[in-house]
C-alpha cells in the first residue's frame, strides 16, 4: 500500500496486481469484477480536525464574524449580549475580540446549554473560569471565588455553530503576566484578559510560558430509533431449549437402531410453578422466562439480539408483549 498526497489531502492506494491486495472494504466480488489489473483504488483516511482560535484587534477586517451577524441578532431573544452592534456586549464588527470555533465533528448536532466550562490556569493554579451557567449563551466568570471580574460576562457561546466569542477586557490577575507578544511584538508580558485565552504558539512569537487552558463542553446528537413490539400469544413460546427446562437425571439419549430412530417422549418437564403450602406439589403449567428477543429481515436472516435486562416469566395461559427500541 501507498499514500499519494494532492493538495492538501492525502488518500492510501493500491495497484490491482498478481499479488491481489486490496482494502478490507472492497469485497471479493467487487475487486475481481470493478477492477482490471493496473487500475488503482483508492482508500481514505479518518476525518480529523482541530479547535481553532482568531485574534482581531480594534477595528481589523473579520470576513468570518461578519458572516455570523444575522446568527447573533437572531439570538437575541436569550440575551442582549449577542446583539451585533451597540448591545450589550459591544460592536462585534470592530471591536477587539477572541473567536474560537469548535467543529462539530466534536460536539454532534449542538453544544448541550449549560455545559460550557473555559478555564485559565497560569503555572497549574486556576485564575479565572467561564459558564453559561444561566444556559442563555453568556459566559459569566464564575470562578475562582472573589477573583477580578468575578460575575462580569466575558462574551458568548453560539450553540447549534460551534463558536465561542470572547471579548472580556479586564485583568484576572493583579500581579502575574505572559508573553502574549503575538498580538504587538514591542511589548513581551501582559496581563492575563479572556481576550488572550487560547493563545497558543511556538519559537520567539508566542511561547506563553506560565499558561494553560481547558475547554469543557458536552454535545449532542439525536440517533433515530425504530422502535419494534414482539408478541407472545397464550399458548406459544412456552418451550425452551434450555437444558434446565426438564428435571435433572434425565437420559436424552434417543433409541436407535438398524430400523428406527425414536426420541424419548417421557422427558418430564421442570415444574417452576409456586406453591402455597409446602410438601404440596402445585398443578404443573408449563412456564418460561424470556431473556433474549431475535430480530430477524424479511428473509429470515438473524440482525439483532435484543436483551432483556430482567428475564419476563411467561405462563402458557398468558400473552406477553415487548417493546424494543433499536438505535439505527
Amino acid at each position: 500500500m501507498a499514500v499519494m498526497i494532492v493538495g492538501s489531502g492525502s488518500y492510501p492506494f493500491i495497484t490491482k496486481d498478481g499479488g491481489l491486495s486490496s482494502f478490507k472494504t472492497i469485497t471479493n466480488n467487487s475487486f475481481f469484477s470493478d477492477f482490471a489489473y493496473g487500475d488503482i483504488i483508492t482508500g481514505s483516511y479518518p476525518l480529523t480536525s482541530e479547535v481553532k482560535s482568531d485574534y482581531y484587534v480594534l477595528g481589523q477586517s473579520r470576513p468570518r464574524i461578519n458572516a455570523l451577524r444575522n446568527t447573533l441578532d437572531y439570538y437575541r431573544y436569550l440575551s442582549d449580549y449577542y446583539t451585533y452592534q451597540s448591545g450589550s456586549g459591544g460592536d462585534y464588527s470592530r471591536q477587539t475580540l477572541r473567536a474560537i470555533n469548535i467543529p462539530s465533528i466534536f460536539y454532534g448536532q449542538t453544544i448541550r446549554k449549560g455545559s460550557v466550562s473555559l478555564k485559565w490556569f497560569f503555572t497549574g493554579t486556576l485564575i479565572g473560569e467561564l459558564k453559561d451557567e444561566k444556559r442563555n449563551g453568556e459566559l459569566i466568570q464564575t470562578g475562582p471565588y472573589g477573583s477580578l471580574g468575578s460575575g462580569g460576562v466575558a462574551g458568548v457561546v453560539l450553540y447549534n455553530e460551534g463558536f465561542v466569542l470572547l471579548n472580556g477586557n479586564w485583568n484576572l490577575h493583579s500581579t502575574y503576566v505572559d508573553e502574549f507578544n503575538i498580538f504587538d511584538p514591542g511589548v513581551s508580558t501582559y496581563a492575563p484578559k479572556w481576550l488572550y485565552f487560547y493563545t497558543t504558539g511556538s519559537g520567539a512569537t508566542c511561547l506563553v510560558p506560565s499558561s494553560s487552558f481547558a475547554i469543557d463542553f458536552e454535545g449532542t446528537e439525536q440517533i433515530p430509533t425504530v422502535t419494534l413490539l414482539t408478541h407472545a400469544s397464550k399458548g406459544e413460546f412456552n418451550y425452551s431449549n434450555n437444558p434446565t427446562f426438564i428435571d435433572h437425571s434425565q437420559s436424552m439419549t434417543p433409541f436407535s437402531s438398524s430400523v428406527s430412530y425414536r426420541e424419548r417422549n417421557e422427558i418430564t418437564i421442570k415444574n417452576i410453578v409456586p406453591a402455597t403450602y409446602t410438601e404440596v406439589e402445585p398443578v404443573f403449567e408449563k412456564t418460561v422466562f424470556i431473556s433474549k428477543i431475535g430480530i430477524y429481515d424479511d428473509e429470515k436472516n438473524l440482525i439483532g439480539i435484543a436483551k432483556l435486562a430482567t428475564p419476563i416469566r411467561k405462563k402458557e395461559s398468558e400473552s406477553v408483549t415487548i417493546k424494543i427500541k433499536m438505535d439505527i
